[in-house]
């Protein structure tokens, strides 16, 4: 997972760039040729230019990696138990433990509960042991800018890569992160590094790859410019009651506490919602026949970080059994899978076909698309709650 954070996906600004329909088919060397000749009228040194740049190809497997994200093409289930099992929890409770001055010195400036930074940190790189990365990072991104889906964001990034290298921060030897160009203990992409990334110990680096201090630092002060209230949690699970409108499902959707509570939403041990004035969305990830949950303002600066609903609950469960509470009720339907890329693309292109906005046609089934399934529910007759399941894409498949 990375922490494709952010707001992702920003427009590029440049003095001259490939159109991103097209990028792909301009040669590489050409293209990264532009690149340099860009990097260096943006005030990057030529020394930096060219230590990074020399010899940088295409990786193959960062395209792969692209179109397979477990976010959009994973069950509920599946990536529930594999990003929050009994290994993970025990051994994010163990590092909670260990870490529990630094953690709460941090939390305490920044306002951040400790076991929520716990979190991130555990699905991000595995409490730091996947921290340095596999993947050049430099090379992953102008890979991701030469390709043709979403080329102007990774561009900034590239660009973006090469100022924290031309400030010192660490050399392009060890420059390294995930397949997306994300990269330390917390996966920042290179403009949230350039925008929150914090010198905690004051040594002039920032080193958010070896430096705990540092990193923890640079991730509690994205959370809390991000909108954090540490006087909050996450969102709870619920119940529905039996014909709840879902309609009334979905991010866009908000109402407050005791307006769910009159619709008859209850917490997920029967009891009444907290008398509390705030408002909340309700999500079902796993469609009508799945969990379902109460989301806060905490949860939304979540999908800041990372715009996947599956990530946020993740988080958010991951943090609570941290500190003891009890794993979500039910993770949804056993016997059934996920869409691969090439399915989803497919419901995207048929959906379009139909009027319906998914937000491009990219094989990647993410928010947009999810409100484009929702709305031809509607109109079919069936149940919306936005789920891309392949028994729709039957159902679309035989026109109906």
């Amino acid at each position: 997972m990375r922490i494709l954070v952010l707001t992702f996906f920003a427009a590029l600004i440049a003095l001259r760039v490939v159109s991103p329909a097209h990028a792909e088919e301009v040669p590489f060397a050409d293209w990264l040729r532009d690149l340099r000749k860009e990097a260096l009228t943006k005030g990057i040194s030529e020394r930096t230019v060219n230590a990074a740049l020399t010899g940088v190809e295409p990786i193959a497997r960062v395209i792969e990696l692209d179109r397979r994200q477990p976010e959009f093409t994973w069950t509920f289930r599946k990536y529930m138990t594999t990003m929050v099992n009994a290994d993970r929890v025990a051994k994010g409770r163990e590092k909670l433990a260990q870490n529990h001055a630094l953690l709460a010195e941090v939390g305490k400036k920044y306002g951040i509960q400790p076991q929520y930074l716990v979190a991130f940190w555990g699905l991000e790189t595995d409490f730091g042991r996947l921290a340095e990365g596999y993947f050049p990072t430099v090379a992953a991104l102008a890979t991701l800018a030469h390709d043709g889906r979403r080329s102007a964001f990774f561009r900034e990034q590239l660009l973006a890569a090469l100022k924290i290298l031309d400030q010192g921060h660490i050399t392009p030897e060890r420059m390294k992160g995930s397949w997306a160009g994300a990269m330390g203990h917390f996966q920042f992409i290179p403009t949230t590094f350039a925008a929150y990334a914090t010198d905690h110990d004051g040594d002039g680096k920032i080193d958010i790859w070896g430096n705990k201090k540092d990193a923890y630092a640079s991730a509690a002060n994205f959370l809390t410019r991000s909108g954090w209230k540490d006087d909050e949690i996450w969102g709870r699970e619920v119940i529905l009651p039996r014909g709840f409108d879902f309609n009334l499902v979905g991010m866009g959707v908000k109402k407050t506490l005791g307006e769910w509570a009159k619709l008859g939403v209850r917490r997920v041990e029967g009891g009444n919602l907290p008398d509390v004035d705030m408002s909340a969305s309700l999500v079902a990830p796993s469609g009508a026949q799945g969990p379902a949950f109460l989301i806060y303002g905490n949860f939304r600066t979540i999908m800041v970080w990372n715009r996947s609903i599956f990530y946020g609950l993740a988080i958010g469960q991951l943090a609570d059994r941290l500190v003891g509470k009890p794993a979500f009720s039910t993770l949804g339907p056993d016997a059934e899978r996920g869409l691969s890329f090439e399915e989803g693309k497919e419901m995207q292109e048929r959906l379009t076909a139909l009027g319906f906005d998914t937000g491009g046609v990219d094989g990647v089934v993410g928010a947009k698309s999810r409100d484009a399934i929702q709305e031809f529910q509607r109109k079919a007759g069936l149940t919306p709650d936005g789920y891309p399941s392949v028994e729709l894409l039957e159902r679309l498949r035989k026109g109906l």
